[in-house]
């Protein structure tokens, strides 16, 4: 099995910085979203994957670095997964400790839950 590519918050942030592009896909629930969230994510929860499922080639282009983001990198690593295996995506990264990881790392001033 294809796994993604492992990135830490701060090694995200960094590159954000310096104008590096990357997809920032979100896979978490909307209250999660709700309660912290970076700017320009694309949303995309897990548990309503049939409301956008079949319009996945349209949403994701493959010739863009994803980011794929949870609270803790677990949902976010097996969605990667899947998106390399079934869909073929290659250019696909895990952040590593979610969102949580980059509360911690990056900017304090994102919400922990």
């Amino acid at each position: 099995m294809a796994q993604p590519e492992t990135i830490s918050a701060k090694q995200l942030a960094q590159r954000l910085a310096t104008g590096e592009e990357f997809v920032l896909l979100d896979v978490r629930e909307a209250e999660e979203l709700a309660l912290a969230a970076l700017p320009g994510v694309i949303h995309l929860p897990l548990s309503r994957s049939q409301e956008w499922l079949e319009t996945l080639p349209e949403l994701l282009s493959q010739e863009k670095t994803l980011v794929v983001i949870c609270h803790g990198g677990i949902r976010s690593w097996h969605f990667g997964c899947w998106l390399i295996d079934t869909h073929g995506y290659t250019k696909v990264w895990n952040l590593e400790g979610g969102i949580d990881a980059w509360s911690v790392q990056v900017d304090p001033s994102l919400p922990r839950y």
